[in-house]
């Protein structure tokens, strides 16, 4: 054992066979280590209890060893479901995960982006901006890695990790529109420059264009957030109208809860009466009633490119590569609320 009881790195390499150079490379999370060395050198670290000395690898490398993963709400599942995503990839390459939440506040976001006392101890960022420019990002510090989610809002030589949302709700509108539905609404819209329902509302006006359909401004309905209540209060209108809808394109799978429990209220049945599609596949949405059809973007690999892309930009060689614009997949997950 070391001094103190504390066990080395150099005891680590001996026990395991290996030098104390892969004993450091494995516990740095880089990926040049054989599988079955990576292997025997942690099963030796976990049963000799090793702990790295986190005060002195930062006065070595300069890295602290923490990635900051920055969201616009954490109390929205999508958010959440995506940082434990996140936290698993990172994890698992050696970073500890510090979140933090901005509401979509820009002075929160260049905080974080421009080294504030908030985010001045990251080596990283991943980043999910609301309201970022393209200036600030330009002032973002070189040599530190940064990587957007969603939607880009902005030009940016930055990396960006996103599913293609026209494609996405074009395929969701399409799905109604093959079971037979005809008077198509959309809830969800909202001010031209939030790029999500722009894009969203962008698919499934070319799907109703395919189909040879209009788009009746009646059956489209702004939201001020993607919330239940939003979600609700929209379905509650659509359904007084003199020609009430006979689906829903939901931008959220927030919205479309709030739209089913208006349906449920006033005894419109789903999806005889009204199909309704959501999108995000929360978990919460296959324990409904009716469970809920809605989009899956597939969050493990916004995940795993994310992360990636930060590993390559600090240990890869890629720090002053060419910014990486990757489009990660989605899925339309069939359940009860539409149509088989």
């Amino acid at each position: 054992m070391g001094r103190g009881g504390a066990v080395t790195l150099h005891e680590v390499a001996r026990v395991a066979g290996v030098s104390p150079r892969t004993v450091s490379n494995v516990v740095n999370g880089y990926q040049h280590v054989a599988p079955h060395t990576r292997a025997r050198v942690q099963a030796v670290i976990d049963e000799l209890g090793y702990r790295t000395n986190a005060a002195a690898r930062t006065l070595r490398t300069g890295r602290t060893g923490l990635l900051g993963l920055v969201l616009p709400a954490l109390d929205q599942p999508y958010f959440a479901e995506l940082a434990r995503a996140v936290v698993r990839e990172a994890t698992a390459v050696g970073f500890t995960v510090v979140v933090d939440q901005t509401d979509g506040d820009p002075d929160r976001e260049r905080e974080l982006l421009l080294r504030g006392p908030r985010g001045a101890a990251f080596d990283a960022l991943v980043l999910s901006p609301l309201a970022l420019t393209a200036e600030d990002l330009l002032r973002a510090e070189p040599g530190r890695p940064v990587v957007l989610l969603g939607e880009r809002t902005v030009g940016t030589t930055a990396d960006h990790v996103h599913i293609d949302n026209v494609a996405a709700a074009r395929e969701a509108t399409a799905h109604l529109i093959a079971g037979g539905r005809r008077r198509i609404a959309a809830i969800g819209l909202q001010d031209a420059h939030e790029q999500t329902a722009a894009q969203r509302a962008e698919g499934f006006r070319r799907a109703l264009a395919d189909a040879g359909l209009p788009v009746d401004p009646a059956l489209l309905r702004h939201v001020p957030s993607y919330e239940r209540a939003h979600g609700h209060a929209a379905m509650s209108a659509l359904l007084t109208n003199a020609e009430p809808p006979d689906a829903v394109f939901c931008f959220s799978d927030l919205l479309a809860s709030g739209a089913l429990r208006a349906c449920l209220e006033r005894g419109v049945r789903v999806p005889e009466g009204v199909a309704v599609l959501g999108f995000d596949d929360v978990e919460e949405v296959r324990y409904l009633t009716p469970s809920l059809s809605t989009v899956r973007p597939d969050r493990e690999a916004i995940a795993r490119a994310a992360v990636a892309r930060v590993v390559a930009r600090l240990d890869g060689g890629e720090a002053e590569a060419p910014a990486h614009d990757i489009t990660v997949p989605h899925a339309l997950v069939l359940r009860e609320s539409t149509p088989a």
